[in-house]
């Protein structure tokens, strides 16, 4: 079985034993209802994703922390958070309205740029959303599932999210927890049905670009729609391990990373792929498309790479510590985050010799 609560980040920071206090079971119910922990420096604690906010950098991570910094990454405080699970990713429509998601089925809105955060969603919430779309669709098996779901408890990571425009927006995660909303996070649907993933395989990535929608997940599974997500069909490629990054550089143009650092290209809609040649074999842990368009990809060795041609290409010198997340920035230092926190990220192309 499955650890209820996988995601990504906690399992390579366990791997690497640099947080065996993340590795503990602490339960999520507990978590779900306290408040983020307060500390004194929150740029310097386990930090998962970031998003901008105007000018405002967001970045949230281990225990419901949420850093924010007005001034370039340079100083730091901690927004107010009512949950302490681990924050898994975050995206702002503008400078005001933002929503983030994480351990326990938890999706946070907020309208103030990040200072204030409200609970959209709770993983015993999203089990009853399955359950009720599994029994209007009137699949048994579905309605099993779904109930065992439900049973289970709150402890559900999602582990990303999409802003499909207004006040719609859909979140992925553990299982194959797939819910979008129209409201804002008030109301929910579930978007399982029309995924095919009967296993109920682990959506680690969602990415868009116009119509095209991209899901992808552990044991190779990508899910593709060229309809705003009305539909999905199921990608074949060559590798069946887990990818747990995604980027859409065209609407024919998909990347797709994971373990190992396995990467590969299709730019013909996922009819045909290449491998991406990597320079160390360690897990991409997450991709970002930087201002000028090159693709960017993080591992866990510490490495910053950028996409050139069927390569990738490593931009810093010296490792960093183990990599979740990234966050370009145009006219600044890209920002790293880390195991240790927040981190300006040096990074220089690699000179020809």
């Amino acid at each position: 079985m499955r650890l209820s609560t996988f995601a990504l980040r906690r399992l390579v920071a366990c791997t690497l034993a640099v947080l065996p206090a993340l590795c503990g079971a602490t339960p999520t119910g507990p978590a779900l209802e306290r408040a983020a922990l307060a500390v004194r420096a929150p740029d310097r604690a386990v930090l998962v994703g970031a998003a901008l906010a105007g000018e405002r950098i967001v970045a949230v991570g281990e225990r419901g922390i949420v850093a924010l910094s007005d001034d370039g990454a340079h100083h730091w405080r901690q927004a107010s958070v009512p949950t302490s699970v681990t924050l898994t990713a975050v995206r702002f429509a503008d400078a005001k309205q933002g929503w983030a998601v994480g351990h326990g089925g938890t999706v946070l809105a907020s309208d103030d740029g990040g200072e204030r955060w409200s609970r959209r969603l709770d993983g015993r919430q999203a089990a009853q959303a399955v359950l009720d779309a599994a029994r209007a669709g009137g699949d048994a098996r579905a309605v099993q599932e779904a109930e065992r779901l439900l049973a289970d408890g709150p402890d559900k990571p999602l582990l990303d999210l999409l802003l499909l425009g207004g006040q719609r927006l859909l979140v992925v995660g553990a299982y194959g927890l797939a819910l979008a909303s129209d409201d804002g996070g008030a109301t929910w649907q579930s978007w399982m049905p029309r995924l095919p993933n009967p296993k109920g395989l682990h959506l680690y990535a969602a990415r868009q670009r116009g119509q095209t929608l991209l899901l992808a997940g552990e044991q190779g599974l990508v899910l593709l729609s060229t309809d705003a997500g009305r539909s999905f069909r199921r990608v074949d490629t060559p590798y069946k391990g887990s990818f747990f990054s995604a980027e859409l550089l065209g609407e024919q143009d998909i990347v797709l990373a994971g373990l190992r650092g396995t990467t590969l290209r299709s730019t013909d809609g996922g009819a045909n792929w290449i491998s991406v040649a990597v320079p160390i074999p360690a897990s991409i842990t997450a991709t970002a498309i930087a201002p000028d368009g090159r693709l960017l990809a993080a591992n866990q060795a510490g490495f910053v790479m950028a996409l050139q041609g069927d390569h990738m290409v490593p931009l810093n010198t010296k490792p960093l510590p183990p990599l979740n997340g990234l966050l370009p920035r145009a006219g600044a230092p890209l920002l790293a985050l880390t195991v240790q926190g927040a981190q300006r990220a040096d990074t220089e192309p690699e000179r020809s010799k």
